[in-house]
């Protein structure tokens, strides 16, 4: 089940962080580099976020979340981690239908680091779109891509 995560309190942005540390350590690996902007993300700046989070619960386990940002016109996904514990089991998929059907947003963006193939090839398959490249923090390339509603 899909529920809403309130970050401000102090249980969940320590659930959300420590899910967050262990996925984007994977994404880390994938790229290659060892200082992942990401990572660097503190409990605080959870709880003090102005995105809203969704969670899937596996057994009472914070399996795997989505990090939104409504824009006008547009919904910005700004993460979608799972824990590796949990891959391969089309929780990501149930994540991005979620957020397709949560408002009446004409387009969708998403941006990934440059070699995360599994996400890569996830928002292919739901019919996102690669709209550019950038370098971002600490010298990472990233891939950005958008979908129309």
């Amino acid at each position: 089940m899909i529920k809403k995560i309130v970050p401000s309190e102090i249980s969940n942005a320590e659930k959300l962080h420590a899910l967050f540390q262990v996925s984007y350590r994977i994404e880390a690996e994938l790229l290659d580099v060892t200082d992942f902007p990401p990572l660097h993300r503190s409990i605080s700046e959870f709880q003090n976020s102005t995105t809203q989070f969704f969670g899937l619960w596996k057994e009472d386990v914070l399996a795997a979340a989505v990090e939104i940002d409504q824009l006008k016109n547009s919904l910005d996904i700004c993460s979608l981690v799972v824990h590796p514990k949990y891959f391969r089991q089309g929780i990501a998929r149930k994540l991005l239908l979620f957020v397709e059907d949560y408002d009446d947003s004409e387009t969708l963006i998403v941006e990934t680091g440059w070699a995360n193939a599994p996400a890569i090839a996830l928002y292919k398959k739901f019919g996102f779109q690669e709209t550019g490249e950038y370098i971002g923090p600490g010298g990472i390339k990233k891939k950005c891509f958008s979908k129309t509603k």
